[in-house]
């Protein structure tokens, strides 16, 4: 029987892998396409509007995606250099489509489906149909791919990018075509713009082929692709090098867990023997994929920069590793049985996580959730205060929540001033305006680090010697605390004061 012949019994008894120097035959690679980009957009759409909210990261993309080009232009020169491109790709899709919730995460929900249908290709060519099946649909049922899914951030769109140029140069291999190198070159810089650690793909892809002794031609028509990638991302690296101060708040490894937890798991099924004898290997592809970029941040002799969505298309190297892996077992005819226990138990296991993701808990704040509170705690005339000054961005999605109250430190909106979060007055004048209100409502962001400067000092200060905490609402990701003058003792209560009865905070 030939392989074509075995394609449409993929999903049950699996043709042995296919030669990466031949076509993959037509129908499996069908298959391997549709199904896992199907599932991906299902579980994409599946609870995409996370109950209406949106967390601080993606209300800076609504934000700025709402300016002018040359309005985003005019503050990445300030902050967000490396997020512009990005910003400037969802202006677009804004004007197109509407600039709701829907048109903020789709982009991400189809690139990451993308990303799944690149897998399961890179799967199929290197280990076969089934595995690249398996691969595919292992992709798309990962925590973080679901979660990243489904935020209004480039993260997804990188890993889509960092998958189609991996598979770009595993087919490069046997060809030396300079088009097919400036294909691969050209997906990995679009990468590398939108967001600058793309770039430890390429190193992994360095690795690949060094460790896979292809001919030197080919490693030549890499180095050049990657050169032309290195200079394309080197201005936007210098430029955004003097706005590393966006990145301080990354004292150490932010979440490493999930990702030793799988690059553990990788480095184990790469002990098996996995794929075909092909000029790449599938475990000389994915392992350095899976392992190199991140051990790469957080072992940096610099500042160890390693938040985990930095690395997100690691997931490719895991997926790839786990589908074949699957494979190898099934084709052992006494271990199958127990490979389908153990994705039946896996797939029970990932309810939980796959609910949990859905929520707006799931993320680390809730900036729809804190605009309520400040709208429901203020009054007409009370004034509102920000513990820093840079946390105005956790209200400023919806107008309407802080349209009665008076910004006491703000000197420059956000637009006007070309920032996120606007230029803040004097220390002195900030004092004196808290001095002229009864009433402040006061936004602090939990779990972040406190700033030590002018404003902030003269903010905390006043607040400790003329005013009191009357009542604190909890939210994710903040506090909303009102604060009233010593000489004000009984506030009177009215629609949205915060009261006892009213607020559901604790009394100061």
């Amino acid at each position: 029987m030939s392989v074509d012949e075995r394609v449409p019994a993929v999903a049950r008894a699996v043709s042995p892998p296919v030669s990466a120097g031949r076509p993959s035959p037509g129908p499996a690679k069908t298959v391997v396409v549709i199904v896992p980009l199907a599932l991906t957009i299902a579980l994409g759409l599946w609870g995409v509007r996370r109950q209406n909210t949106m967390w601080g990261d993606e209300s800076v993309t609504y934000q700025l995606a709402h300016r002018d080009l040359s309005q985003i232009w005019l503050t990445a020169q300030h902050i967000d250099l490396v997020h512009a491109l990005y910003y400037a790709v969802m202006h677009e899709l804004f004007g197109l489509f509407g600039g709701g919730l829907l048109t903020l995460r789709l982009p991400s929900v189809l690139a990451m489906s993308a990303a799944a249908s690149g897998v399961g290709l890179l799967a199929l060519r290197l280990a076969g149909p089934r595995a690249g099946l398996l691969a595919g649909l292992v992709f798309s049922l990962l925590p973080q791919v679901q979660k990243y899914a489904q935020e209004g951030r480039s993260y997804a769109m990188v890993c889509a990018l960092v998958t189609w140029a991996t598979y770009a140069l595993v087919v490069n291999v046997p060809h030396r075509a300079r088009w097919r190198w400036a294909v691969y070159g050209s997906t990995m810089l679009l990468a590398c713009l939108l967001h600058e650690f793309a770039v430890l793909a390429l190193a992994a892809h360095g690795v690949t082929l060094v460790v896979s002794r292809v001919p030197r031609p080919v490693l030549r028509a890499w180095s050049v692709a990657a050169a032309g990638v290195v200079a394309g991302l080197l201005p936007l690296a210098i430029y955004s090098a003097g706005q590393s101060e966006q990145v301080s708040w990354i004292s150490g490894p932010v979440r490493p867990g999930y990702f030793l937890v799988v690059a553990g798991v990788g480095l184990v099924c790469a002990l098996a023997p996995l794929g075909v004898r092909v000029p790449v290997r599938l475990s000389v592809l994915a392992v350095p994929i899976l392992v190199l970029p991140g051990l790469l941040l957080i072992a940096s002799p610099v500042k160890p920069l390693f938040v985990d969505r930095y690395v997100l298309y690691s997931n490719v190297g895991i997926a790839l590793l786990l589908g074949a892996l699957m494979d190898y077992f099934l084709r052992q005819q006494r271990f199958s049985r127990y490979v389908w226990i153990a994705a039946v138990a896996v797939l029970a296991a990932l309810v939980q996580p796959s609910l949990s993701l859905r929520t707006p808990q799931s993320r680390s704040n809730d900036v729809t959730a804190i605009g309520a509170a400040v709208r429901k705690e203020g009054r007409l005339g009370d004034g509102l205060l920000y513990l820093a000054g840079q946390h105005r961005i956790l209200t400023a999605a919806n107008s309407e929540d802080t349209r009665f109250l008076t910004d006491l430190a703000l000197a420059q909106d956000p637009v006007s001033s070309n920032t996120l979060a606007g230029v803040e007055l004097p220390a002195r004048r900030i004092a004196a305006r808290m001095l002229e209100f009864d009433r402040i409502v006061v936004v602090r962001a939990v779990g972040v680090n406190s700033l030590t400067n002018p404003q902030e000092e003269a903010k905390t200060s006043t607040l400790r010697r003329h005013f009191r905490e009357y009542g604190t609402t909890h939210v994710n990701g903040a506090r909303v605390t009102v604060y009233v003058q010593d000489h004000d003792p009984s506030p009177n209560a009215g629609p949205g004061s915060n009261s006892p009865g009213t607020s559901g905070g604790v009394m100061g």
